[in-house]
């Protein structure tokens, strides 16, 4: 059995964040997961115009744009905490507020093709980082916002909270663009 195929365990991460990595089928590579997500994500976004990336699904809930920004910017925080951890750091990581990081984010003003390559960046290094990493290195423990979390349950939570994101969008807002 492939350790990076294998689920981690409940005591490898906070409790929140099973929904995140219950989207990973059972034996699936997530770094995998996470290169066929950028396709998916391409195609998904492909021919969108900025005025429809605007699009909030119901009042008070994110843009599209703004969703996807929230994408990159918690991709970027899981990134962090992965290599932290990795390379042996146990300082306690702190959590991040997701609804100030958007309200500041700018998304709605920035043209779709920017935050897209912006996007393709992250991506590029996220799959950098996870494919230099050894299976010890995604055993190593660490806290993160405030709870126990494993390098391989990251691996996990990134293409998990992607796919919870590409989810919403396939449910509440793509039907409303007809």
């Amino acid at each position: 059995m492939n350790f990076r195929t294998t689920r981690p365990a409940a005591d490898e991460y906070g409790a929140y964040y099973d929904r995140y990595i219950q989207q990973i089928p059972a034996g699936h590579d997530p770094v995998q997961r996470l290169r066929e997500q950028q396709a998916e994500l391409h195609a998904l976004f492909s021919g969108l115009s900025d005025e429809q990336a605007r699009l909030r699904y119901a009042p008070g809930k994110w843009s599209i744009k703004e969703t996807l920004v929230h994408v990159i910017d918690t991709e970027r925080v899981f990134a962090y905490r992965a290599l932290s951890i990795a390379r042996g750091d146990q300082t306690p990581l702190p959590g991040f507020d997701q609804d100030a990081f958007t309200a500041h984010s700018g998304a709605d003003a920035r043209p779709l093709t920017g935050i897209l390559r912006e996007y393709d960046a992250q991506r590029a290094a996220t799959l950098a980082l996870l494919e230099s990493l050894a299976d010890e290195a995604l055993t190593r423990r660490g806290t993160a916002s405030g709870m126990p979390v494993s390098v391989r349950a990251l691996s996990y939570m990134l293409p998990g909270h992607e796919a919870h994101h590409l989810q919403l969008w396939r449910e509440r807002v793509w039907p409303l663009l007809g």
